[in-house]
């Protein structure tokens, strides 16, 4: 399935100016819901600046509107011209992150042993020289190398790192590990993200005006959790 041009920066968009699931925006942008809710709570790595599927004609409002009226709608792409996409050399990294590839590496290798130093490449965009420097502990910067989740860190998106562990666990002859953090209360973990979202909103307004922001009415699932 086609994804939009900046998937990160319209699913901000789509955060902020609809109603759509967690779900919906995560399956049209090609990202994991952690990213999403990540994105929503104000926690990513990176403060994005949304933009508009609807301007860049990707998506139009009557299939934002469809989305809105049923959870379980997949939003369609608009056809566009094929984008050109690399398809050799390493994985492009801002400048402003490339300082943080050996704590990403680090933390790849303490806590997937099992991924290979030529997908650990090709999932952080380094080189095996850099890799095998930080296995042996020989890298110059070996001191101030600290293990951090290349997702956090913006060097990979947690789609991308699911994939690679999977892969190398299956080539291992491993089980490979399963995603249990949104197992059992899903909907009710997504409802209560988006009432806190909604009271940071709410408290935001209340603000501007000198006055204090009433509590949100308690749901069915806050009131069971008492």
């Amino acid at each position: 399935m086609a994804q939009p041009l900046m998937p990160h920066a319209t699913a901000s968009w789509l955060v902020d100016n609809t109603s759509l699931s967690f779900e919906q925006i995560a399956e049209f942008c090609g990202l994991h819901i952690l990213e999403i809710q990540a994105i929503a709570d104000d926690t990513a790595a990176t403060k994005l600046t949304g933009r508009d599927p609807i301007r860049a004609h990707e998506l139009t409002q009557v299939e934002i509107d469809k989305g809105q009226a049923n959870p379980d709608y997949r939003l369609q792409i608009l056809k566009g011209p094929e984008q050109v996409r690399r398809t050799k050399g390493p994985r492009y990294t801002p400048v402003s992150k490339r300082s943080d590839k050996p704590d990403g590496i680090a933390w790849v290798i303490r806590n997937h042993p099992e991924i290979s130093d030529g997908a650990i490449s090709n999932l952080i965009g380094t080189t095996r020289t850099t890799i095998a420097a930080i296995r042996d502990r020989s890298h110059w910067n070996i001191a101030n190398i600290t293990p951090k989740d290349p997702v956090t860190l913006g060097l990979t998106t947690q789609r991308e790192l699911d994939a690679a562990v999977s892969k190398a666990a299956k080539a291992a002859g491993l089980e490979a590990p399963v995603d249990t953090r949104l197992e059992g209360d899903r909907e009710a973990l997504i409802t209560e993200l988006r009432a806190q979202r909604d009271q940071l909103s709410r408290d935001a307004e209340a603000a501007e005006h000198g006055e204090t922001a009433k509590p949100a009415e308690p749901t069915a699932e806050t009131l069971f959790k008492r």
